[in-house]
């Protein structure tokens, strides 16, 4: 299986959205259980290299032209920065002109090799989800020897050094970070980051809905609370 898959074009801020899968298949460093993909059958944090590069840049260039887009957000089956052609895929993408926005779950952007990458992009999203050691390794299920503090640590450095905007999202889940305590962990989490912009998001997949799904009032109160920072 190989090339690049894309969602239909979509207007944000007035300006034309591309957004496009890089990996053939799930290829991250987490495990996450809610996560919509799927079970990961690739659990990695170095880069590999996929087949038909040349006729998916090929075809991402068609993809340009053809939706007239200004922004391309590389937004993948897992961790995109595990594709060793990431870099070439940014320079070909800024080449023609156009913003690039990426997303990574974070954890990479601790490393040297991964922030060269990321700092060629206009806009970075990474992502947290909880906010306690034993749930991180309970329910995202990184690689081994990963922890939360350094998660948390690699995100702040990165935002330390970055030029473009760095976009935070944040995801409320029931009975792992709804409480009012772990709220006051996430304002310090955020706080230490330093963010251009914070999302607070909620599980929206129907199967992990019931279970973990925030009601709409609890959700409005903490999405006041923590965008009034």
């Amino acid at each position: 299986m190989s090339g690049f898959t894309y969602k239909d074009i979509y207007i944000e801020d007035g300006g034309r959205v591309l957004e496009v899968n890089i990996l053939p298949e799930k290829y991250c460093n987490f495990d996450c259980i809610f996560c919509p993909i799927g079970k990961s059958q690739n659990k990695v944090d170095v880069q590999r290299s996929f087949d038909g590069y040349e006729s998916s840049l090929a075809e991402l260039d068609r993809m340009i032209e053809s939706t007239k887009a200004e922004l391309v957000f590389i937004n993948s089956k897992g961790e995109a920065l595990v594709n060793d052609k990431i870099g070439d895929i940014i320079d070909f993408i800024k080449g023609k002109g156009l913003h690039v926005r990426l997303f990574s779950n974070g954890y990479l952007l601790g490393r040297d090799e991964y922030i060269r990458i990321a700092n060629k992009c206009d806009e970075v999203v990474g992502e947290i989800k909880v906010i306690k050691e034993e749930d991180f390794r309970k329910i995202q299920r990184p690689i081994e020897g990963y922890t939360l503090k350094e998660y948390i640590s690699n995100m702040a450095s990165f935002s330390k050094q970055y030029n473009g905007v760095f976009i935070f999202e944040i995801t409320i889940i029931k009975g792992y970070n709804d409480d009012e305590e772990s709220i006051q962990k996430i304002k310090n989490i955020i706080k230490e980051i330093s963010l251009d912009k914070v999302i607070i998001a909620r599980l929206e997949d129907e199967v992990f809905k019931k279970k973990l799904g925030i009601a709409d009032e609890r959700f409005e109160e903490i999405l006041n609370e923590l965008l009034s920072l």
